[in-house]
């Protein structure tokens, strides 16, 4: 069983779901990427999802575009992103690491040799948002081999064939993509949601966590009501925008908290009582 794996186990056990905070890594400086990494823990996440910067992340909205943007521009590449984690993990061995990021990177290392680095440094997942997944039973199976989970999206629009595929290769988590559009996008309807996660539930047999237009600790608790994990993002990096470098972490970790017992107090109310 994986890391990941025994996370929603426990959770599942717990009769909790799993908040999955998300941080360009690099941004808004490299200095604090492992420091935030720990107030995510500090502040509830179960899981963390950690962005690999890229020059052309397509599927993310202006705010995560714009942390690629800082984080580049510090010289942040995809083995400076793996020491990170590996510099987190000399602190936290127990928090699950999932990088997210494209594909462009990953080839240009190789992937059996990122495969191979990913696991040396910690990682436990990866989501390549453009690895659809009859493009990606080699790249999974290698994942495997490495005790690695591969993760994909699934979208408002996927078919039953394409949950099948994702079923197919998918461990860990799948993450659905809550509304048509990019990261940071705020018409997100609660109750279509709820109507689509069973479907991918049926066809997939592994967990779904919900993303994209989760901005309030609300949202969240409803969400988590439907799916097996919330994952937030955007939210998050609009935080580390306004925020000095000396109250990044503080201020990252009071909203995730207060996301945190908003989903307990909606899925579990005797957790969320303060």
């Amino acid at each position: 069983m994986s890391k990941i794996e025994a996370v929603f186990e426990r959770l599942q056990a717990q009769g909790r779901k799993a908040l999955i905070p998300f941080i360009t890594a690099g941004d808004p400086d490299p200095v604090l990427t492992v420091p935030l990494l720990h107030s995510l823990v500090l502040a509830g996440a179960d899981i963390i999802e950690l962005g690999v910067p890229f020059s052309d992340p397509m599927a993310d909205g202006p705010t995560i575009q714009r942390a690629s943007e800082r984080a580049l521009a510090k010289g942040v590449s995809l083995r400076k992103v793996l020491e990170m984690v590996a510099n987190f993990r000399a602190d936290d061995n127990d928090t699950p690491i999932v990088l997210m990021g494209y594909a462009n990177p990953i080839e240009s290392m190789g992937v059996e040799a990122f495969a191979a680095a990913s696991f040396d440094a910690g990682v436990d997942g990866v989501l390549v948002v453009d690895y659809p997944p009859e493009e990606a039973i080699d790249f999974a199976q290698t994942l495997h081999r490495h005790a690695l989970d591969p993760i994909f999206l699934l979208a408002p629009t996927s078919s039953e064939a394409r949950m099948a595929q994702v079923g197919a290769l998918a461990s860990g988590y799948i993450y659905y993509v809550s509304l048509k559009g990019v990261t940071g996008s705020a018409a997100l309807d609660v109750a279509a949601v709820a109507a689509r996660i069973p479907e991918i539930r049926a066809r997939t047999g592994v967990p779904v966590g919900v993303g994209f237009g989760i901005r309030d600790a609300a949202t969240a608790a409803a969400v988590a009501e439907h799916a097996d994990a919330v994952v937030v993002g955007s939210r998050i990096i609009e935080e580390l925008e306004h925020s000095s470098p000396d109250e990044a972490c503080s201020k990252v970790r009071a909203l995730v908290a207060e996301m945190r017992q908003a989903i307990d107090a909606a899925t579990n109310p005797s957790r969320g009582m303060p």
